[in-house]
């Protein structure tokens, strides 16, 4: 039976599973080992993916959306989770496939992908309450002392130092003062933003426009984030952005963690 230590977690928007399969993910997975690896924005469901010789002994778990082609959650775990949940707690959020929530023994871990606002006044509405359902669960399980790790890409850039261009993009979904009170609210109520415990003020990325080969030039957005529950601080031993590693116009994030 497998029991984690010391335990590295990696999150990772990788714009189609099945795309980045084909690329091939083995020298990535020889090089980190995770224990914990979560995607996002899979596009397809657990029928259409063929998993790497190097993920088979993992336990695995997928939240597709109802939608070909779209959106889209996976976890991957070296030891099995004593529970998984795929609910957000509203009917309107639960076809689109953007969280699971797996427990372990000693901690609580959501796979998220929120919502981006960009289309319209709709959509960023439905962020917007995407948002306050996620932070209500988090608020609980401050109330209830849970030791938490929530992660995924949050498609919101939080502070200045989070994107290239703040200025020009402050009227822009993403980088709206709407959208970043609710990443402020997460801090408030008990959560730690991991990278900024390790690198307060350095400009660090998550995503870059393919359009623009954004990512040629580092112009880009750090929307992707590790955030845990203030009484496992002392627990987070790394965070880390992986910006050497290609394959989706998102890289990895990850933290070292020992339970």
């Amino acid at each position: 039976m497998c029991f984690f230590t010391n335990m590295k977690i990696i999150s990772w928007n990788i714009n189609g599973i099945r795309a980045l399969y084909k690329k091939g993910i083995d020298p990535f997975l020889d090089k980190y080992s995770p224990d914990i690896l979560c995607f996002q924005e899979i596009k397809a469901d657990e029928s259409q993916v063929q998993i790497p010789k190097s993920l088979e002994d993992m336990h695995s778990y997928y939240n597709s959306a109802e939608k070909k082609g779209y959106s889209g959650v996976a976890l991957y775990s070296k030891i099995k989770p004593e529970s998984v949940s795929y609910l957000i707690g509203d009917n309107k959020f639960e076809n689109e496939g953007r969280l699971i929530c797996a427990k372990y023994k000693d901690f609580i871990l959501y796979n998220i992908y929120f919502p981006n606002g960009q289309r319209d006044e709709e959509r960023l509405k439905y962020k917007l309450n995407f948002y306050k359902i996620i932070i209500k669960k988090l608020k609980k399980h401050q109330e209830n002392n849970d030791n938490i790790i929530i992660l995924g890409d949050y498609n919101t850039a939080h502070t200045p130092i989070d994107l290239s261009n703040p200025q020009s993009n402050k009227n822009t979904s993403g980088f709206l003062d709407i959208e970043r009170k609710l990443i402020d609210k997460i801090i408030d109520i008990g959560y730690d933003d991991t990278l900024r415990l390790f690198h307060k003020e350095d400009q660090l990325y998550t995503w870059w426009s393919p359009i623009t080969r954004a990512r040629e030039r580092n112009v880009g957005w750090r929307i992707d984030y590790i955030f845990t529950s203030k009484n496992i601080r002392k627990k987070i031993k790394s965070a880390d952005i992986l910006s050497e590693i290609y394959g989706s116009d998102h890289c990895p994030i990850s933290i070292d963690i020992e339970f």
